[in-house]
């Protein structure tokens, strides 16, 4: 599955809370903005030359921009492992080419997720 997630601009972000996991409950308006990154899942069973270091059944594969995470941390991981536990979900790569710059506030990680 090839996805191309795009950005958004948070236009009055208010911080409401911080939640158990870390991250936050928001009000806010988004704009979106044609600028994306490119997230694709493959199963592990459809490469011929599977070679890649998989951590509980996925592999995680960066190019483009660098991110700075081990592969626990990054969302596209924990968001694929959620749906791998609650669904029985077969090995996967998931392969993220990164345009949209990290902490920009431009939402491109949570979009990827």
């Amino acid at each position: 599955m090839l996805s191309f997630p795009n950005c958004k601009i948070n236009i009055g972000l208010n911080i409401i809370s911080k939640r158990d996991d870390g991250f936050h409950n928001i009000e806010t308006v988004f704009y979106p903005v044609n600028w994306c990154d490119i997230s694709e899942i493959n199963k592990r069973s459809d490469l011929k030359e599977d070679k890649l270091t998989y951590i509980n059944g996925i592999s995680l594969m960066l190019s483009g921009r660098e991110i700075e995470c081990n592969p626990e941390s990054n969302l596209c991981y924990k968001a694929f492992q959620l749906l791998k536990t609650d669904f029985n979900l077969e090995d996967v790569v998931l392969h993220l080419h990164k345009i949209i710059p990290a902490g920009a506030g431009l939402g491109g990680g949570s979009a990827d997720a």
